[in-house]
């Protein structure tokens, strides 16, 4: 049999698998008598697919490449037209989720991205093999291992450098300051992909950590970010931006701030009875106030955890409302190295808020991507521990908004053109500088960057200049940090310089009053037992 039916074979068997789950989640959830009769549709309904890939297998105008018609086309549709949770994941993709529930991948250590329709490195993370090699934010790569990668993306170019612990792999980059191409033979290694991605004392007594995603290590991770961070008096716990990850690592996080047995999360299906999640942290949780930021890209279990602390009263949430994912997938392993991600369950808070957002009549592109009506569910109300009135069916709403200021219209044009990242690697090419820790760009550092602005041809007006003159020198520090010292440095410096965590930090005793009447509530009820 010739290799293009044999995968055609096995591409259609994925299929048959994914339409076996199907069914089986269907016929658990209709009446015996009507089994038979829905047995019948899904076969009949396979038998209608199987003809019609057929007819376009044996008469379309090109060959039919059975991965892109099926993983790419009829699978999705299917899945997207239940929920737009419910995903394929393709051997590549799989792969990919695995890698980033593990928390750990094996390659070089860096951060790429597209500019100018070339790809170059963003930044190398700290002790990493291209850390320690010398390869420097602002190489431009033009091939791995002797592949051009001229009509490559950036996922195609971050796949070839990825690789077995132990192997080498042959950069090749072009560098401003120098005349000829450069290599770079690099042994890949085991690169984290650290959950707690920064963490540090912001002021004194007051600790800051942001959490990236929820994967197998983050549990263990905050716990060490904590004991490093020491005695604290106030914590800013960061969920910004971040899409969730694992059931588990999330309730195990959010049980380091509440008392042991009290509910994280619940889940509950049509097919399955309610389940709830208990904190398994110390008999009284950590005692000091916490606020936690969140925006409308924090979904899943950040938001499990967000929607934990602030049902029991626990920390203070600041920021936007959160994207509104509460749908629970139980990942399918399946034939081929795939993998089936389908929607079976709901979650709910601990005061039995719904936290999905309303998915019908709604494009897959507007539920992801579009602008966000009310999400308040009137039908939906619930109270706090303490008696606050929460409301579910759209995500977390926090306790106090904040909406970062936009960027006008300068801003928007410098930061559109790439100009700091671009500047940064010039001034670094141009100058043989060593930066003290604590620096701060001077004035000729920032005149430097205003006639570099002229040369890439920015039009704006002195005004613009004058006005914008701070942001230009917090971004011009924060970037040039990536090269001066590290990414991880830039990122502390960003965060410094944030405007929602310096509110964070002035919120904080609201936290304080919230752990006060909580605590004040535990006392009186310990007092009626007795």
């Amino acid at each position: 049999m010739a290799r293009s039916s044999r995968r055609t074979l096995i591409v259609l068997a994925v299929f048959l698998t994914i339409c076996g789950y199907l069914g089986l989640l269907f016929a658990q959830r209709t009446p015996t008598a009507a089994t038979a009769n829905g047995d019948t549709d899904v076969r009949d309904s396979l038998n209608q697919f199987a003809e019609v890939y057929k007819v376009v297998e044996e008469n379309y105008a090109e060959p039919v490449n059975p991965d892109k018609a099926i993983y790419n086309g009829a699978i999705p549709g299917m899945l997207h037209v239940l929920d737009p949770h419910s995903n394929f994941f393709d051997p590549k993709s799989y792969s990919a989720l695995r890698e980033e529930q593990r928390g750990k991948y094996y390659g070089v250590g860096m951060q790429v991205g597209p500019r100018n329709n070339k790809v170059i490195v963003i930044a190398p993370f700290v002790g990493t093999p291209a850390y320690r090699a010398g390869i420097r934010p602002g190489d431009i790569i033009i091939a791995v291992d002797g592949k051009p990668t001229d009509n490559m993306n950036t996922s195609d170019v971050a796949e070839l450098l990825k690789g077995p612990k132990g192997t080498n792999v042959k950069i090749t980059i072009l560098r401003e300051e120098v005349d000829k191409p450069m290599d770079f033979n690099i042994i890949r290694d085991e690169i984290p992909r650290a959950s707690v991605d920064l963490h540090f004392m912001i002021r004194p007594g007051i600790g800051y950590m942001h959490v990236a995603g929820f994967q197998e290590t983050t549990e263990k991770e905050v716990s060490d970010a904590l004991d490093e961070m020491g005695d604290l008096k106030g914590l800013i716990l960061d969920l910004r931006e971040n899409p969730g990850g694992l059931l588990q690592e999330g309730v195990a996080t959010a049980g380091h701030w509440l008392d042991r047995g009290q509910v994280v999360v619940s889940h509950k299906g049509r097919a399955y009875s309610e389940k709830p999640y208990v904190a398994r942290g110390s008999q009284y949780g950590e005692s000091y106030p916490i606020v936690v930021l969140v925006n409308r890209y924090s979904a899943s279990a950040a938001e499990i955890v967000a929607g934990a602390l602030q049902d029991h009263d626990r920390a203070w949430i600041l920021g936007d409302v959160t994207f509104g994912k509460g749908l629970v997938q139980t990942v399918y392993p399946l034939n081929d190295n795939t993998g089936l991600a389908l929607t079976t369950q709901h979650y709910y808070t601990p005061s039995g808020r719904l936290i999905q957002r309303n998915y019908t009549n709604i494009s897959f592109l507007d539920y992801y991507y579009g602008k966000r009506g009310e999400t308040k569910d009137p039908n939906d109300i619930k109270q706090t521990d303490l008696g606050r009135t929460v409301y579910g069916g759209g995500g977390i709403t926090p306790d106090e908004k904040f909406e970062p200021a936009k960027l006008d219209a300068f801003e928007l044009s410098v930061a559109r053109k790439n100009a700091f990242f671009g500047f940064s690697a010039k001034y670094f090419s141009d100058h043989d500088t060593k930066l003290q820790k604590g620096w701060v760009p001077d004035e000729s550092v920032v005149e430097s960057f205003h006639d570099y602005l002229l040369k890439q041809g920015l039009k704006f007006t002195e005004e613009d200049w004058a006005k914008d003159h701070a942001w230009v020198r917090n971004q011009l520090r924060a970037e040039m940090y990536v090269t001066a010292f590290s990414y991880e440095d830039s990122q502390r410096v960003g965060v410094e310089q944030d405007l929602e965590v310096q509110k964070a930090i002035d919120a904080m005793p609201k936290a304080a009053s919230l752990l006060a009447q909580s605590k004040t509530r535990f006392e009186k009820q310990r007092a009626s037992i007795r």
